[in-house]
């Protein structure tokens, strides 16, 4: 039952930032914490590979903050959103020995954290009348969830 939370937390950080929850779910694989061995999403665990998600979540952390980069909630964005938190939820579920819920879980976990998280920034942007403080706000609680939320992996 706790990998379906987990699941839905990693979605929601997926939302926030797209490539920070596949950076995490990576480590985790490549760490030993999360046990992919023998499935399709084994290359997680890979030497390179969560170095290579690490750096295209540093990346998304630049480019986020850039006038020109557009809304989380346009289809293309919110679309690769939902994949990233389907794709780091099938990791926890295949771990904990069932995939569909995990996909499930870690889409629905991405609308929640896209929708919500755009919201939110939104709002607190307009009350501070800035947008930078927020940003980097939300880069620091995507980075510490997804610390916890693999601290938290069985």
């Amino acid at each position: 039952m706790s990998y379906i939370i987990l699941a839905f937390a990693i979605g929601i950080v997926s939302g926030l930032r797209s490539m920070m929850a596949p950076a995490a779910i990576s480590w985790a694989a490549r760490l030993g914490i999360l046990h992919l061995d023998g499935s399709w999403l084994a290359f997680l665990g890979y030497k390179w590979t969560p170095w290579v998600f690490s750096v295209a979540a540093l990346g998304e952390l630049i480019n986020d903050k850039l006038p020109t980069t557009p809304s989380r909630r346009i289809p293309p964005q919110f679309i690769f959103r939902i994949i990233s938190g389907s794709f780091c939820g099938a990791a926890i579920g295949v771990s904990a020995g069932s995939m569909v819920i995990g996909i499930v879980a870690g889409a629905a976990g991405a609308v929640a954290g896209t929708l919500g998280g755009s919201e939110v920034r939104g709002r607190l942007a307009k009350a501070v009348g800035n947008d930078l403080p927020i940003a980097l706000l939300e880069d620091a609680i995507a980075v510490a969830s997804s610390v916890l939320i693999v601290r938290m992996l069985p």
